[in-house]
């Protein structure tokens, strides 16, 4: 409960401001259940200066472009505080302007807004948002538009007359939306469908030290930012060549995901993809200026076979086969430029990225190593067992896993949510969970040894549960006997070498060496993998314990405990990471219910509330994404980007402080 001094009494008698106990349901979609988007009630006092005015009627129609212009210039060297007064409903020129939350003061986070342009105005053609994937790819496009414009400055810029070198200097009314990288994702920062288009920024409403500044909070809301809708959510003044080509681009990558599973592929690679990034920090794509020998990739004869998309037509590249791939080579030739693209594969990129049509099938995980992560009643007896003192691993726990414990729990927490292949890089696992050759075997005996390792596991994560692998192998040859396909990077260019890897372990295999590893390989190769299970979660583990707040794109502080993603390679960008976390918040506020509905394990949960968010909603049969669900506000944000189910299940995993109460 707020109780103010009666500005908004006063103001909204004056002006007829609707002020916040005057909402409207105003949503982007209808909000989850149990939500009431500017339902939360309060409480001010009347102004006896203005007669005693009361509230405004919540039924009463929204104010207009005037109003909000006096209303702001009458609030001139008032106390910050009085901002907030301003909450509601505002019509500007042809969009509505709803002002969701005013930062409680200058130095806070900034305000939260949300810019309503009708179609009428917009008049952005059905076909651009008909389709669900055609929806999330437009707006992709104007979050982008948008971003660029207050980039660029002219329209809005902090150069407006403010100077804040000091505490009580002009304060710069910076306006932002949610910051896109490479990838295209659904995303909160833009709603469209036929009725309307909806930007979702935030503001830092101008003032001087902690007074405000009313002429130039009228100037930025009741003028540039008329200008800005104009330039951004109007189709007449985008580049509708580029929107097209974003759109359809978009709609071919996730055309040509679709299409991998029934041409038995794991991944395709396009000729002319460019799989170099400009810098470790830098994801754009590299280019001849910084490099004047970069290699575009070609595939090798043998492996090349060709899609035909929606928009683009006839695609050219490698095919990488389901099943056991190797990918080879010298240090500094490539291998993993090719399987971080791979991993990034999962996703959709802009156009010009140059791993456009580097797609890898939706469901990929990148497996590594993560010394003192924490591990939570994880069955990893398929990789380790007969540990000291009798201690069962299938159920293990640890504070803080070593590299092999923690690489085998990776590998057995994908299986448990879904993950259909694994891409791995020697570089970042635990040598002793990959291999044993035969001098170690030799010396330690098999019953002394608690790891079954991976060499002798991958072919039956294959033929059992259909779990493909592409790895990168640059130290050891063992895996040749197992591999499926081998592909040899050469001075950045890709080559089959399959036929010259098996002959070479069959070579091995007839020394004294060769057959002492191939009679262990035997022994193992002959042992299910087993079924893999699923846990159910303790309610009370996932409720926070005090604030939730993320740190960037890999790392949520969460009540008191933190969750660590940093070895979540695939998420992208910290949007991603916030939704996680709203997610695993509504996941404990509707814990109960999902239990009444028959969701019992952790899996079947996520799922269940996942698919409330992606399923094909209609809004007038405009297919959208629902990610206002996630919302922990009273209103809508604009700044969560959709994750997978899988790195759902890998950010609660990671939670210390998860209880599982049984295994399934």
């Amino acid at each position: 409960m707020f109780a103010q001094s009666g500005r908004g009494a006063y103001y909204r008698a004056k002006y007829g401001g609707r002020g916040r106990g005057g909402r409207h349901n105003v949503s982007g979609d209808g909000g989850p259940p149990g939500h009431a988007y500017g339902q939360r009630q309060f409480q001010e006092e009347d102004d006896e200066s203005a007669g005693g005015a009361g509230v405004r009627p919540s039924s009463a129609p929204y104010l207009h472009q005037k109003d909000l212009s006096r209303c702001l210039i009458s609030l001139e060297g008032k106390s910050y505080g009085a901002y907030k007064d301003l909450i509601g409903c505002w019509e500007v020129n042809e969009f509505t302007l709803y002002l969701d939350k005013v930062q409680s003061d200058p130095f806070a986070p900034p305000s939260r807004f949300r810019l309503r342009l009708p179609q009428a105005h917009a008049q952005f053609p059905p076909h651009l948002y008909s389709s669900y994937i055609r929806n999330v790819a437009l707006c992709d496009f104007l979050t982008r538009k948008f971003f660029e414009t207050i980039s660029r400055g002219g329209i809005v810029g902090p150069e407006d007359g403010a100077h804040h070198g000091g505490w009580h200097d002009s304060k710069p009314d910076t306006i932002r939306i949610d910051k896109p990288g490479q990838y295209v994702f659904p995303r909160s920062s833009m709603i469209i469908n036929s009725e309307y288009v909806e930007a979702r920024c935030t503001i830092g409403l101008p003032a001087r030290g902690r007074r405000i500044e009313g002429r130039r909070a009228a100037t930025l809301l009741c003028s540039k930012l008329p200008q800005l809708v104009r330039s951004v959510m109007h189709y007449s003044s985008l580049d509708a060549a580029a929107l097209k080509r974003h759109v359809e681009c978009v709609e071919d990558q996730e055309s040509l995901r679709s299409q991998l599973h029934g041409r038995n592929l794991s991944a395709f690679v396009a000729n002319g993809a460019c799989l170099p990034r400009r810098s470790g920090v830098e994801d754009t794509p590299m280019t001849r200026q910084q490099e004047p020998n970069l290699v575009l990739f070609q595939s090798p004869p043998d492996l090349e076979c060709e899609f035909t998309l929606p928009n683009s037509g006839t695609i050219r590249g490698m095919g990488i086969p389901r099943g056991i791939t190797l990918i080879v080579g010298g240090g500094f030739h490539g291998k993993s430029t090719m399987l971080e693209a791979l991993q990034m594969g999962v996703w959709n990129k802009i156009p010009g990225d140059g791993r456009e049509f580097v797609i890898t099938e939706p469901n990929a995980v990148k497996i590594r190593a993560e010394d003192g992560r924490v591990v939570t009643s994880v069955d990893i007896s398929p990789f380790i067992s007969n540990l000291p003192f009798g201690k069962s691993t299938d159920a293990f726990s640890s504070a803080d896993a070593s590299g092999s414990t923690s690489q085998a729990a990776n590998i057995m927490e994908a299986l448990e949510f879904g993950a259909t292949a694994l891409l791995i890089d020697e570089d970042t696992c635990a040598t002793n969970f990959m291999i044993r050759d035969c001098r170690m075997q030799a010396l330690v005996a098999k019953e002394k040894e608690p790891i079954t390792p991976f060499l002798f596991r991958v072919k039956r994560l294959f033929t059992e549960l259909d779990i493909s692998t592409i790895m990168v192998i640059g130290g050891s040859g063992d895996f040749f006997e197992v591999a499926d396909l081998v592909l040899q990077f050469d001075k950045y260019q890709a080559y089959s070498v399959t036929k010259q890897a098996k002959d070479i372990a069959q070579e091995f295999e007839n020394s004294s060496a060769g057959k002492f590893q191939l009679q262990t390989a035997l022994s193992h190769a002959n042992v299910p993998f087993g079924a893999v299970r699923e846990r159910t979660v303790a309610e009370h583990c996932l409720r926070p314990n005090g604030k939730v707040k993320v740190g960037g794109t890999r790392s949520i502080s969460y009540g008191t405990t933190n969750i660590d993603v940093s070895g979540v390679e695939q998420l992208a960008e910290a949007s991603q990471t916030r939704a996680i976390a709203c997610f695993i918040q509504q996941l404990a506020k509707n814990y109960e219910r999902l239990r009444q509905e028959g969701k019992r394990t952790l899996r079947q949960m996520i799922e269940a509330q996942y698919k409330m968010i992606v399923q094909a909603s209609s809004a007038n049969d405009t297919k959208y994404p629902r990610l206002d669900w996630l919302s922990t506000w009273d209103h809508p944000v604009g700044d969560l980007a959709l994750p997978r189910e899988l790195e759902i299940g890998f950010a609660i995993s990671r939670l210390r402080g998860l209880r599982i109460r049984d295994t399934a």
